[in-house]
C-alpha cells in the first residue's frame, strides 16, 4: 500500500503545479485593477500607481508568480487586499463552516444515495422502483440555486419550522439542537445532487454483481435475500462507487459557494465570492488553489480506498 501511494503522490503535485499556473495567469485576464478598489474612487493617478506599486502588481508576471508560490511553500499566504487581512486567518475562520457543511451533506448523500441505490437494484415492485427513480432523476435534473430557494419556501416561509440561513454561531457542541436546525437545509440541498449519482452508479454495480455466479450459488443455498445483498453483493458492487464519492466531494465543495450564497452560512464560498467581487487576486488565488488541493488529496483518498477494498487495483498498478 505504501508503493502504491508513493506512485500517487507526483502526479498529485504535477495537478498542484498546473492549477496553480492556470489560476494565477487566468485571473489577470479579467477586468479591473485591485489598485483602484484598494485607493478609492477619488484616488487620482499617483495614489493609484503608489498602491500598485506597494501591492506589488508593478512586477513582471513571472515574479509575481514566484514571489506567491514561493510565500505557500513557506506557508506564507500574503495579505488580502481589500480586507486587509491575514488570508491565512480569513481561510481558517472561513473553512470550518464549509468543511462542517460538506461532511454534513456527504453524510447525507451517502445514507440517501445508498438506500436509493440498494432498492433500484434489489426492489421487484415496478411502482417503487419507478418512483425511486424519478425521484433520483428529479435531484440530479434541478440545480442547488432552485432546490435551496424551494426549500426555504417550504420549510422556513410557509412552514415555519427551520431558520432560512445563517448559522448557529454557538458552536456545533454546545447546542446540537439548535445546530442542526442551522445545518440541515443547507446540507441537504448541498447533497442531493451527490445522493441521485450515487445512487444511480450503485444501483449499475449491483445490478453486475447480481448477474454473478457466486450470487446464484447463495440464492441455491438457500441465503437469505437481504442478508444476501448486505453480505456479499453490496461490499463486491462499492469499489465503483468510491471512485463516483470522491469525485462528489469535490463537487460539493464547489457547490458549496452557491448553496452558502441562498443560506448566509458563513465559509469559504462567501470568502471567494467577496473575493472575486473586489478583485482580491492574492486571496482568490490562495482559495482557488486550497479547493484544488482539497480535491485532490480527496481523490488520493477515494484511490487508496478504493485499493484497499479491492487488491487488483494495486496489483494492475
Amino acid at each position: 500500500m505504501l508503493r502504491y501511494t508513493l506512485r500517487r503522490v507526483p502526479s498529485a503535485a504535477i495537478v498542484l503545479a498546473v492549477a496553480s499556473i492556470l489560476v494565477f495567469f487566468v485571473l489577470r485576464l479579467a477586468p479591473g485593477d485591485p489598485a483602484v478598489l484598494v485607493a478609492g474612487p477619488d484616488a487620482g493617478p499617483e495614489t493609484i500607481a503608489a498602491v500598485r506599486g506597494q501591492l506589488g502588481l508593478d512586477d513582471a508576471l513571472a515574479v509575481q508568480y514566484w514571489t506567491w508560490v514561493s510565500g505557500l511553500l513557506t506557508g506564507d499566504l500574503g495579505q488580502s487586499y481589500v480586507l486587509n487581512a491575514p488570508i491565512l486567518d480569513l481561510i481558517g475562520a472561513g473553512f470550518g463552516g464549509t468543511l462542517q457543511l460538506t461532511l454534513a451533506a456527504t453524510l447525507i448523500a451517502v445514507l440517501l444515495g445508498g438506500a436509493a441505490g440498494i432498492v433500484l437494484a434489489t426492489t421487484n415492485r415496478r411502482l417503487v422502483r419507478t418512483a425511486v427513480d424519478g425521484v433520483t432523476s428529479l435531484a440530479f435534473a434541478v440545480p442547488t440555486y432552485v432546490s435551496g430557494v424551494l426549500l426555504v419556501l417550504l420549510f422556513a416561509v410557509t412552514l415555519g419550522v427551520l431558520p432560512p440561513g445563517g448559522r448557529f454561531d454557538g458552536g456545533f457542541w454546545s447546542a446540537p439542537d439548535l445546530a442542526l436546525q442551522y445545518l440541515v437545509m443547507p446540507a441537504f440541498c448541498l447533497a442531493l445532487p451527490a445522493a441521485a449519482v450515487i445512487a444511480r452508479f450503485l444501483a449499475a454495480s449491483m445490478r453486475q454483481v447480481l448477474d454473478e455466479d457466486f450470487v446464484r450459488t447463495g440464492v441455491a443455498k438457500g441465503l437469505r435475500p437481504g442478508r444476501l445483498t448486505m453480505r456479499h453483493v453490496v461490499p463486491n458492487a462499492i469499489p465503483p462507487v468510491l471512485t463516483v464519492l470522491g469525485i462528489q466531494i469535490g463537487q460539493m465543495l464547489g457547490g458549496a459557494i452557491v448553496v452558502e450564497t441562498i443560506f448566509a452560512w458563513p465559509g469559504i464560498g462567501q470568502l471567494l465570492l467577496q473575493g472575486v467581487l473586489n478583485r482580491d487576486y492574492l486571496l482568490v488565488q490562495d482559495l482557488l488553489l486550497l479547493a484544488v488541493a482539497v480535491s485532490v488529496v480527496c481523490q488520493l483518498l477515494t484511490d487508496l480506498a478504493l485499493a484497499a477494498a479491492d487488491p487488483r487495483v494495486r496489483l494492475d498498478s
